[in-house]
């Protein structure tokens, strides 16, 4: 697989980036009116839709390691996988997207922007072709019926 760094360390190397662009970058401020409960809503739901998904993988006890599709031993379809293909990742988003807000620059968008695209390229994409691999028409079909990040 072509994956190098786990996603939860990519979504720490964005964290970070996003705080020093916040710090470095002269411009880019917002405000307004409920940024903060936005933000910790967005946090809250986040941390729930990451959970649920982890829940749904150890309740089929199939493996939660995104480095080794290859180690899935079924497929998981029901539940929020009904409406994501990615919900782990897309609760890492969230998060991310809480923490822009949390942190004030509108720049910061753009650095969840290239955390999806990161995570589509080196990530996503390597999975799906494994999993394709592994489960062939049942996969396919699935990905025709749910998108991808919501």
């Amino acid at each position: 697989m072509k994956l190098k760094l786990p996603p939860v360390l990519v979504f720490v190397i964005f964290s970070i980036l996003m705080y020093v662009l916040s710090i470095v970058l002269p411009f880019g401020d917002f405000d307004f009116f409920g940024r903060q409960f936005l933000a910790f809503f967005l946090v809250g739901s986040g941390a729930i839709v990451g959970l649920v998904s982890l829940i749904q993988f150890y309740v089929v006890k199939t493996s939660v390691d995104p480095r080794t599709p290859s180690k899935v031993s079924s497929m998981v379809t029901k539940g929020l996988y009904k409406y994501s293909r990615n919900p782990m990742y897309l609760a890492l988003l969230m998060v991310l997207l809480a923490w822009g807000l949390w942190l004030g620059n509108a720049f910061n968008t753009l650095l969840a922007a290239g955390f999806v695209g990161y995570m589509n390229r080196f990530q996503i994409i390597p999975e799906e072709e494994e999993l394709a691999a592994t489960y062939g028409k049942e996969f396919r079909h699935y990905c025709t019926q749910v998108r991808r990040w919501f």
